[in-house]
């Protein structure tokens, strides 16, 4: 839970989330509403997530559209982005990377006209270069980002910013790099979806037993979108400097304890393929700068997160449905 002082500062005040009916998204507007922020969520997903907040309805690829939703805005947090898997990045590459750059280009722009108070940018660690733990201060620009086209992507968005920060000299934007989110009204498409989602998708549909890539022994950073959420406001308020600040879980968790976590409260069987490569052997963060200037504490357990969505996921089933799909023929 975050200090009130912290989240007294969004009383009455306007703010924009774009991607607020993400899993991110919106566990920040319900922090944010709870708190009497006047919240307005930009989305192309038609799902309402929060009656207290104004749901606005179009494309940030729209630069004017960008600049009418940004107008009068005081905090302006920018979370609208593309999640798919590791196939679909490489056979549609270019629906990923065109979207991306349009509306982070545009909103970015945008926010910078509107002379918000403060904008945050939601990057992401497949921005890193390939590694096996992720340092701030291990940063490169002369290797490319492991995630190629999503990561190119958003390293440009942070390039952007890096330029305002040059030439303008502007304080006022942050950039964020959380790790592998997942939670609550994460995208459930099993023709896109994440690992979390896939493997909750394919219990769900009664496989059996369960086909796991790879022999579990690969190592994933994940956090949960509550956490992250409360994250994306310590960095908001404090600012992360000149660079960007990672937001994770702290832990590294291997496949097989995602697995047998999931076991532990969903009866299923799984074998583990070891002749499929499960993709990189890790791919931790090292949350110390967050903890160290931003008082940030991830404190959901593996279990307490996959539980709720879990739960969440058997209430809503057909939600991805209603979200927007790049990847769609």
């Amino acid at each position: 839970m975050l200090d009130k002082k912290i989240l007294s500062i969004f009383k009455n005040r306007q703010v924009v989330i774009t991607g607020g009916t993400g899993l991110i998204g919106r566990q920040l507007v319900e922090i944010l509403v709870e708190y009497d922020a006047l919240v307005r969520i930009v989305s192309l997903d038609k799902i309402a997530v929060a009656s207290e907040a104004e749901h606005i309805y179009g494309d940030l690829a729209d630069f004017n559209f960008c600049k009418q939703v940004t107008e009068g805005a005081e905090f302006i947090f920018h979370l609208a982005g593309i999640k798919g898997s590791v196939e679909v990045t490489k056979s549609k590459p270019a629906s990923f990377f065109v979207p991306l750059l349009m509306m982070n280009t545009n909103l970015l722009e945008a926010a910078r006209l509107s002379r918000a108070k403060k904008v945050l940018y939601t990057s992401s660690i497949g921005a890193y270069s390939q590694a096996s733990i992720f340092r701030e201060s291990d940063d490169t620009i002369e290797k490319p980002p492991m995630d190629m086209y999503p990561g190119w992507a958003k390293r440009m968005a942070e390039f952007q910013i890096k330029a305002y920060r040059q030439e303008f000299d502007l304080n006022n934007f942050s950039v964020v790099r959380p790790a592998n989110v997942y939670g609550p009204g994460d995208n459930f498409d099993p023709e896109n979806s994440m690992v979390i989602p896939a493997l909750m998708a394919r219990i769900n549909s009664g496989e059996n037993p369960l086909s796991i890539w790879g022999d579990g022994s690969a190592v994933r950073d994940f956090a949960f979108s509550r956490d992250i959420a409360y994250g994306l406001i310590l960095a908001m308020h404090f600012g992360t400097g000149n660079g960007f600040i990672n937001l994770g879980s702290g832990k590294a968790t291997s496949i097989k304890q995602l697995v047998e976590t999931l076991n532990s409260f969903i009866d299923f069987d799984y074998e583990f393929d070891s002749g499929k490569s499960a993709g990189f052997s890790s791919r931790v963060m090292d949350i110390s700068k967050a903890q160290e200037l931003l008082g940030y504490n991830p404190s959901t357990s593996l279990k307490t997160g996959l539980k709720e969505t879990w739960e969440w996921y058997q209430q809503n089933q057909s939600e991805y449905l209603s979200k927007i799909n790049y990847f769609k023929e």
